[in-house]
């Protein structure tokens, strides 16, 4: 399923087969957290720029409209009319986010809906269901996401767990993958790499479930409150026991500079809801830097957000029109500024991708870093 085209060091260009099209990597995966992007985007905007996979998420989902609604009406890719690949997360990061709402017990986690406050039950059957409902192509292990730092102690009990957890993953999807009225029997399975900020529960864990009847490897846990120095340096403990013949995820990471930095590390997958986040507040990458829209200076600005980009926002849109819809409250402010960050993001691994075919990742790498941390 997945094939590896060319390295330059640890960075990767690969393929990834799936039952909904091939993935090219390095890729950004656009959050479409309940099966939309915020900001007023569709998935005929995600066409139109270049988007490869689409990610939503699975507590969300269940919550409303509800996983079994979305099967009925004929699987995710069905109802929100997309037919390349998406992956759905497990509901697992919701055990880090909605810590207050929560209690974690061997069997799975008992939530509080953060909607209307009705209890309910997770655990690796239930988020393997959910999923499955979904119809996904990628479905995600359930998995214990702690926060950073937390005691060593608990860490280690979290990891066991976890591994536990993802056995019963394995297990329940196999079963669901054979059953007469499962609407994508293909549905693949990756497994999650825990163990906070600690190198050697980090190593046995990967280690452990490098072993395991997996599509693919995520390293979760990070980029939730430790340094990026930090983050950098688990992923170049774990790599080297990480298959090299199956997809490498790092789950909610990151900044253009974040992914260019994993990337060098031997990282394939990535995802982050900061692409859109940012845009919703104005806030534009460019190949020159970040630009702030609400900025005075744009009021007369006439040029597009970036001279460089070919985005349907920037072919047709100035920066003092863009700057007028924040001031004026307008929602398509929003819209243009999400469809620009995503292009730039997809874009940004398309010359990623090229650059390691080409040998010259590593003087890209160098020169984007630098560039993309200026604030214009």
């Amino acid at each position: 399923m997945f094939k590896l085209i060319k390295t330059e060091g640890e960075a990767r260009r690969g393929e990834f087969k799936t039952v909904h099209g091939t993935i090219q990597t390095p890729v950004f995966m656009n959050v479409g957290t309940a099966a939309a992007i915020k900001g007023g985007v569709s998935t005929l905007d995600l066409e139109e720029i270049r988007t490869q996979v689409e990610l939503s998420n699975t507590y969300h989902l269940h919550l409303r409209p509800g996983d079994k609604v979305i099967k009925q009406l004929g699987g995710l890719h069905k109802f929100m009319n997309w037919d390349k690949p998406i992956l759905t997360d497990s509901g697992g990061f919701q055990v880090f986010s909605l810590a207050s709402l929560r209690k974690i017990k061997e069997e799975g986690v008992y939530f509080s809906s953060h909607i209307d406050g009705h209890k309910i039950f997770m655990g690796p059957e239930e988020s393997m269901q959910i999923q499955s409902n979904l119809a996904s192509t990628i479905a995600m292990a359930f998995d214990e996401c702690v926060e950073n730092p937390s005691p060593y102690d608990y860490v280690q009990k979290s990891c066991e767990r976890t591994t536990r957890w993802l056995e019963r993953c394995i297990k329940e999807m196999k079963r669901l993958n054979c059953l007469e009225d499962t609407i994508n029997k293909d549905q693949m399975l990756f497994g999650i790499n825990q163990g906070g900020t600690y190198d050697d529960l980090r190593i046995a864990h990967m280690k452990t479930i490098s072993q395991m009847d997996l599509d693919g490897i995520a390293i979760g846990g990070l980029a939730v409150g430790e340094p990026a120095e930090v983050m950098y340096h688990i992923i170049e403990q774990v790599i080297p026991f990480t298959p090299k013949d199956k997809p490498r995820y790092l789950m909610g990471v990151g900044t253009p500079i974040n992914i260019l930095e994993a990337v060098e590390r031997g990282i394939d997958f990535f995802d982050c809801v900061i692409a859109s986040r940012n845009a919703r507040h104005a806030h534009i990458y460019t190949e020159d830097g970040i630009r702030h829209l609400m900025n005075a200076k744009y009021k007369l600005d006439d040029k597009p957000l970036d001279e460089k980009c070919d985005c349907p926002a920037c072919r047709n849109f100035s920066r003092a029109y863009i700057h007028h819809l924040f001031k004026a409250k307008e929602m398509l402010a929003m819209r243009l500024c999400v469809i620009h960050n995503l292009y730039f993001y997809n874009h940004l691994m398309e010359q990623i991708r090229e650059h390691i075919e080409n040998g010259t990742f590593k003087q890209f790498k160098d020169e984007k870093v630098e560039l993309y941390g200026q604030k214009i």
